[in-house]
C-alpha cells in the first residue's frame, strides 16, 4: 500500500518534483540493466539524490514503488463516459491496442513486465490494482451495452467480455509479431457483433458431440434410411 503523503518541512523538495526524481531514478537504473530484484531503497534514493525517508514518506517499500514505476511507463488508462455501451468498450479495446504498441516500442517497459512476473506478490498486486480495474471497466461497458440493446441479453456478460478483450490480447500479448493496425478494434468488433458464420447460403451450426468425427458413440442410420 502507497504511503500517505506528509506536510513538506523546510528545505525539503516539493512532493511531485521528489516523486518525479525518485520514478526517474528507478527508470535510469533499469535503463542502466539493473534487475528489479537488484535495487535497493538505499540505491535508488542515491540515484534520485533523496534521503530514504522521502521514499518510506510515499511507498510502503519496493514493490508498491515499482508498480508505481510501471503505471508511470504505461500509457494512462482512458477516460470513458460511464453511460455509453459500445461506444466505451470500443475505447477501452483501443487503449488496449495502444498499450501493446507501446510494449512492443518499448524494450524497457516489456523487461519490466517480464520481471514482475517473477514476484509473486508484485505481480499479484499488480493484477489486483491494475488489471482488475481495466477488467471491471470493460464488463461495465459490456453490461450497459447489453441494457442498451447493442447485444444480447441472453448471454454471459462475462462472457461476451472475453470475446471482445480476448482477440485484443492474443494480438498484443501472446502474437507479438502479429500486427496492430488502427483498423484493429473495429474489426474485431464488427467480427463479433456480426457474427463468425456464413453470410450467405445455409448456416453452418457446429458439430454436436455425438456427430464429432470418430465418435464410436454417434447414432448409426436407421433401418430405413
Amino acid at each position: 500500500m502507497r504511503a500517505p503523503d506528509h506536510d513538506r518541512g523546510p528545505g525539503r523538495p516539493r512532493s511531485a518534483a521528489a516523486e518525479r526524481a525518485i520514478l526517474d531514478a528507478v527508470i535510469s537504473l533499469l535503463e542502466a540493466g539493473e534487475p528489479l530484484a537488484g535495487l535497493s531503497i538505499e540505491r535508488i534514493a542515491r540515484t534520485a539524490k533523496v534521503g530514504k525517508a522521502t521514499i518510506y514518506r510515499r511507498w510502503d517499500g519496493k514493490e508498491e514503488l515499482f508498480l508505481d514505476v510501471l503505471r508511470d511507463m504505461e500509457l494512462p488508462d482512458p477516460v470513458v463516459s460511464g453511460t455509453a455501451g459500445l461506444a466505451d468498450l470500443r475505447v477501452l479495446m483501443e487503449s488496449q491496442r495502444t498499450r501493446g504498441l507501446a510494449q512492443r516500442s518499448s524494450v524497457l517497459l516489456h523487461n519490466v513486465i517480464v520481471q514482475m512476473k517473477s514476484h509473486p506478490r508484485l505481480w499479484t498486486e499488480y493484477q489486483n490494482t491494475v488489471i482488475a480495474p481495466r477488467r471491471a471497466a470493460m464488463v461495465d461497458a459490456v453490461r450497459r451495452a447489453v441494457e442498451a440493446g447493442e447485444l444480447r441479453d441472453d448471454l454471459d456478460v462475462e462472457l461476451m467480455d472475453d470475446l471482445f478483450i480476448g482477440a485484443m490480447l492474443v494480438r498484443t500479448l501472446h502474437r507479438r509479431d502479429a500486427p496492430l493496425p488502427d483498423d484493429l478494434v473495429d474489426r474485431v468488433m464488427d467480427a463479433l457483433l456480426q457474427g463468425l458464420g456464413p453470410t450467405s447460403g445455409a448456416s453452418a451450426a457446429a458439430p454436436r458431440p455425438a456427430d464429432a468425427p470418430g465418435r464410436s458413440d454417434a447414432p448409426g442410420p436407421t433401418a430405413g434410411g
